[in-house]
């Protein structure tokens, strides 16, 4: 009987996987009936000829990020990641309501989450250090950054360490600029990948995990910017929102819609101040969007 060995899913190369084992890097299929593996998944498999293999079995994830998918259920973006590292930046102009449904999403897929404002050479205003130290004070770690003068790297590079990590933000936010900074030889990598699988450079959209000089994994996915709100109910969105947590037992009614409902505590915590009438109001409009 062939042995099962246990790999790490590096790329999903459309016309099969890049699984890592011992430092090898193998093509494999996966077995039919499977379901989608995705970058950062732990599988097991069988090897079928020198550079080849089949994906038997998926190991259980303990998060995993899904985007929407046509007419289909959502299909994971990337596995087992511990922290999502948000990214957004002056220009183009600080979109708060895509940071708090990433936000929403890391507190529901029990996966940490980050802020990083890159292009810190341009200048900042004072309404975006507002909304950030209400981030701040809801417990969320901040970090500056600039990939074009090299500052506030080596802080990311130390909260990288000794995990599996994301890149999210909205496109033109620098992802890809930061990327390239925290790891040197990236396109060395990429491309040995595509030599070892016989696959030209893969497509942009997949996520591929690269690992970490000073330690840890990164996935870059550069179609990251539409993991949704996929599979989502109200409640999970409002216990998304961090400040909401301790109010939403005192609300009147369990399936309140913290809009108009009566008893809202929510609502009552925003009027009065209590809680960032900025983040409610977003919430509000999330809760539309789904």
């Amino acid at each position: 009987m062939t042995p099962l060995l246990e790999g790490l899913v590096i790329a999903h190369l459309g016309q099969g996987i890049a699984v890592e084992h011992n430092g090898k890097i193998t093509l494999c299929q996966t077995r039919r009936r499977l379901e989608m593996v995705a970058a950062g998944d732990r599988v097991l498999w069988t090897q079928s000829a020198p550079d080849q293999g089949r994906i038997e079995e998926i190991l259980p994830r303990r998060s995993v990020l899904l985007r929407p998918s046509r007419g289909d259920k959502p299909r994971p973006v990337a596995a087992n990641i511990d922290r999502i590292f948000v990214v957004f930046a002056v220009e183009p102009s600080c979109d708060f309501l895509l940071v708090d449904q990433y936000l929403a999403i890391c507190e529901t897929r029990n996966i940490d989450a980050t802020l990083v404002l890159n292009k810190t050479d341009l200048p900042q205003s004072a309404a975006i250090e507002k909304e950030l130290l209400d981030y701040q004070h809801l417990g969320y770690p901040l970090y500056r950054a600039s990939a074009t003068t090299a500052t506030g790297l080596d802080g990311l590079k130390n909260a990288l360490k000794n995990q599996v990590s994301i890149l999210a933000g909205q496109s033109g936010v620098g992802k890809s600029s930061l990327t390239n900074a925290l790891i040197p030889d990236k396109e060395l990598k990429t491309n040995t990948v595509s030599a070892i699988t016989k696959h030209g450079r893969h497509t942009t959209t997949a996520a591929t995990l690269y690992h970490l000089p000073e330690g840890g994994d990164l996935i870059d996915s550069p179609g990251v910017a539409i993991f949704g709100l996929a599979g989502l109910s109200d409640q999970q969105l409002a216990y998304g929102y961090r400040e909401f947590q301790p109010l939403l037992d005192n609300c009147q009614f369990n399936d309140c819609s913290h809009l108009h409902d009566k008893g809202c505590a929510v609502r009552v915590a925003a009027e009065q101040g209590d809680i960032s009438m900025m983040r409610y109001m977003r919430f509000l409009k999330l809760r539309g969007k789904m």
